[in-house]
Formats: structure tokens, C-alpha cells, sequence
């Protein structure tokens, strides 16, 4: 017996399985996920300049702020740009109408 490929009658891949779905259910019915609550870490208002709170204030918005982005923003993937080795690059400049000039 061979390795079948598909898995057409098991879970389908990268799906929750029960544990993990038991998990996030509890989680919402708590109230407030671990991103909502960075996000409101990150929106609570500061304290006074003056006060001795403020530098701690601020660091913890910065950490919320850091630790919420991955759920929120894509992580930007690196391209290369060139041309193939050897050959000459070109760019080419094209007028309103779709033509080059």
C-alpha cells in the first residue's frame, strides 16, 4: 500500500481540529480575544507627560502595537529585481495612450 495524496476523506489541511476549535470557542465566549485586548492596550489613552507612568505607558502601547500587527498586516515578501545574468536591462516608457515612446 502506497502513501495516498488529498487525504479525500480526512480533515482538510491547515483546518482546526476539535481541541483547537474548543480553544478559540472559549476564547470568544470569554469576551475579549488576545488581539482585542492588545488593541485596547494600544488605544487607552496616556497619562500625563509629567507623570512617572508615562514612559511605562508608552512602552506597553509599542509592545501591543508590535505584538498585534502580524494578525492585522501581512508580512511584506522579498523580491528581486534585475535582469537575467548577461543581458542588458531595459526599461521602456509609455505614453497616455498605451504606446511606447
Amino acid at each position: 500500500m502506497g502513501i495516498k495524496t488529498g487525504n479525500p476523506r480526512g480533515r482538510p489541511k491547515g483546518s482546526a481540529n476539535k481541541a483547537s476549535k474548543e480553544r478559540a470557542e472559549a476564547i470568544a465566549a470569554s469576551g475579549v480575544t488576545p488581539l482585542e485586548y492588545m488593541v485596547q492596550q494600544m488605544r487607552a489613552p496616556l497619562p500625563s507627560p509629567k507623570s512617572k507612568a508615562y514612559q511605562a505607558a508608552v512602552l506597553l502601547k509599542f509592545e501591543a502595537a508590535k505584538a498585534a500587527a502580524p494578525y492585522v498586516h501581512a508580512k511584506l515578501a522579498s523580491v528581486e529585481v534585475g535582469n537575467k545574468a548577461g543581458e542588458v536591462f531595459k526599461v521602456g516608457l509609455l505614453s497616455e495612450d498605451g504606446g511606447l515612446l
